[in-house]
């Protein structure tokens, strides 16, 4: 007898979001699933509501309409949001967001605080992660005194800090040249295997897009099937 499929890591169902009293529609019945351990990159024009998507997901919003699910909990359910992303979510942005007065090490450790980890722990775990991520020699210095590849890399390092098995990430390289922007792709790549994360990564760039498994093409508030995308290119050409 085969084995029962395993459960999506995240399943969105006919999402809708707005604001601005309703005048802006950022999500229009946006549906997707990701299956565990699964690479998707989200793609579209911009205004088509891919990084909102992403908050919902990460719980940093809510929608009107429609449900997300991530590992089967119903995130309408989750009464700590906060909680919930520090166990369950690394969060990757354009921007690295790192606190400037604090280290590289003491960047990492921030996600670690009030999960019941003793200092002494934490730091440790910092440091293993800043070590993964290639820079261990970097520990003691603070974001203004490294490049920006090397502040995304702490970014990641810091999304890592209490394991989660999912990993988002807003145009992670976005505002790195190529060839840093290709080391964090390598290392995503390499993060994601040795750990088994999902990862959902929201990108303008094709090259990007290309590292993942499979894309998913946003327009209007709504993922756009391939069939229904050269339907619209028909259109446009007309």
């Amino acid at each position: 007898m085969s084995e029962a499929p395993a459960a999506p890591a995240i399943v969105v169902h006919d999402v809708e979001k707005a604001y601005e009293d309703g005048r802006i529609r950022a999500l229009n019945g946006m549906s997707m699933t990701v299956g565990e351990g699964e690479w998707v990159a989200i793609v579209g024009p911009s205004g088509c509501g891919k990084s909102t998507l992403l908050h919902l997901v990460a719980a940093l919003d809510h929608p009107d309409a429609g449900h997300i699910h991530v590992h089967g909990n119903d995130l309408d359910r989750v009464a700590d949001a906060a909680l919930y992303r520090r166990r369950a979510m690394g969060l990757v942005f354009q921007l690295h967001n790192l606190l400037p007065s604090l280290t590289a090490v003491e960047n990492v450790e921030v996600p670690m605080f009030g999960t019941g980890r003793p200092r002494a722990e934490r730091r440790r775990r910092a440091l293993d992660l800043l070590e993964l991520v290639g820079l261990g020699g970097r520990a003691a210095n603070r974001p203004a005194e490294l490049s920006g590849g090397e502040r995304q890399r702490v970014a990641i390092a810091r999304a890592l800090a209490n394991d989660p098995p999912v990993l988002l990430a807003d145009e992670p390289t976005g505002s790195l040249d190529s060839d840093a922007g290709r080391r964090i792709l390598d290392l995503t790549a390499d993060i994601r295997i040795h750990r088994g994360l999902t990862i959902v990564m929201v990108t303008h760039d094709p090259s990007v897009a290309a590292c993942a498994d499979r894309t998913v093409h946003m327009l209007d508030g709504r993922n756009v099937s391939a069939s229904a995308r050269a339907a619209l290119d028909v259109a446009a050409h007309a």
